[in-house]
């Protein structure tokens, strides 16, 4: 048991730094700020203008299209990085693997494309 709290304890001892560290840093600025809010500010909208409509309603699926469609190509493009990186290493079956993830994910957006995904009305 001596051990094994030998093996823990400066673990333990990190955690409780950081949990009480990190309570300290969040409590600080409500101490040290001062707390006088602007109505402006606090409006529910600060970009100039008025709202169009109520905030409540319901929100368009193409964005949420859109949304998806940046996440699967902006992975893509980080995908590519680490390959042409190491392209040099990983020899011809890298190269080859990486032929087959761009032509799955050609084929994708040629799919979305001749469905309409991309066409905003």
């Amino acid at each position: 048991m001596d051990a094994l709290l030998q093996e823990y304890l400066p673990i333990a001892i990190f955690i409780a730094l950081a949990g009480g560290l990190s309570v300290v840093l969040i409590f600080i600025p409500f101490i040290t700020a001062r707390q006088n809010p602007d109505p402006e500010k606090v409006s529910t909208y600060e970009c100039g203008f008025e709202p169009f409509s109520d905030s409540r309603r319901q929100f368009d699926v193409r964005f949420y299209l859109v949304a998806i469609l940046f996440i699967i190509f902006d992975l893509e493009v980080a995908f590519l990085f680490p390959w042409a990186i190491t392209l040099g290493d990983i020899g011809m079956f890298g190269f080859w693997s990486m032929m087959v993830f761009l032509g799955v994910l050609t084929i994708g957006f040629v799919y979305e494309w001749k469905k309409g995904a991309l066409e905003w009305e």
